[in-house]
């Protein structure tokens, strides 16, 4: 495989994450800095709106064009318009843990990552992770449990698939996503270290975050390593595809390690991969 350079487009931020193509810009949250933005091509940064009470991590686009903002901690989902956000779903109630990253399908269902434990890590944790579904109602229930960390969430443009990142399991867990939105695993597949958050492109091969590799790993839906970016040194949280033909993959980094974000210590970036495959689906 020809190794791929990535190309630096913004950098200076503290820790990037949930990246969504949308209305020809970048969207993405700094979690150490509780605040959302969006970036174009050219390296424009802007701040859109800050979270005051919680931190931010995930992010989806309803159908309208509306974005969701997940807040970890006080387990909320809001709706970002006008400058401002307002609640969208209380998942207090529901969620057993810390929520994490989230995905909205073309069908307006949310999918959210239940940690099912609350951050930091306790040594037990085992496979306590859950999936809850928010319906367009507002309802929400359980799709999917027995995950390590679900971390990055994806759904096939047909609203068929979902694929996960199991951060502790070391692979993804791929489901069928029923006409009510009910989750039936398929498998797991794949092989890499700390899978972080992931995209899918037109051959439903999955692009991968590898947060303890620090290389961003394109996956075939066998489970092989088609390609590998490396951020040597550095992270890789989580990516994209966007772009006018949405060919172009972002990849968020952190110069960082686990003892130092728990210090809130991290120097984020975001660099930009032209590639032959364009993306599909949700991201």
């Amino acid at each position: 495989m020809t190794p791929i350079a990535p190309k630096a487009v913004l950098d200076g931020g503290r820790y990037f994450e949930g990246p969504r193509w949308h209305s020809n810009r970048l969207w993405f949250v700094d979690v150490l800095n509780r605040t959302l933005l969006s970036l174009e091509p050219s390296g424009e940064c802007k701040q859109h709106a800050k979270v005051d009470d919680d931190t931010p991590c995930g992010l989806g686009i309803l159908p309208d064009g509306k974005l969701i903002v997940l807040t970890m901690f006080r387990k909320r989902l809001m709706t970002y318009a006008d400058g401002g956000l307002s609640l969208y779903a209380d998942l207090s109630g529901i969620a057993t843990g810390t929520i994490d990253d989230m995905i909205v399908d073309g069908l307006a269902r949310a999918y959210v990552g239940d940690l099912g434990f609350d951050l930091p890590p306790p040594p037990d944790r085992g496979s306590v992770g859950r999936i809850i579904l928010v319906m367009p109602d507002g309802k929400a229930r359980v799709v999917a449990e027995g995950l390590r960390f679900p971390n990055g969430i994806a759904v096939s443009a047909d609203n068929r698939r979902l694929v996960v990142a199991e951060m502790e399991g070391d692979c993804l867990a791929e489901y069928e996503i029923q006409d009510d939105g009910s989750l039936n695993f398929h498998r797991r597949f794949g092989n890499m270290k700390a899978p972080d958050g992931i995209c899918l492109d037109h051959e439903g091969a999955v692009w991968v975050a590898s947060y303890d590799e620090d290389a961003f790993i394109r996956v075939s839906r066998e489970g092989h390593e088609l390609q590998r970016i490396k951020v040597a040194g550095r992270r890789a949280i989580a990516c994209a595809l966007g772009g006018p033909e949405r060919r172009t993959l972002f990849c968020l980094s952190a110069a960082t390690s686990h003892e130092e974000l728990r210090q809130r210590k991290s120097s984020a970036r975001i660099d930009m991969v032209d590639v032959e495959i364009a993306g599909a689906g949700y991201p």
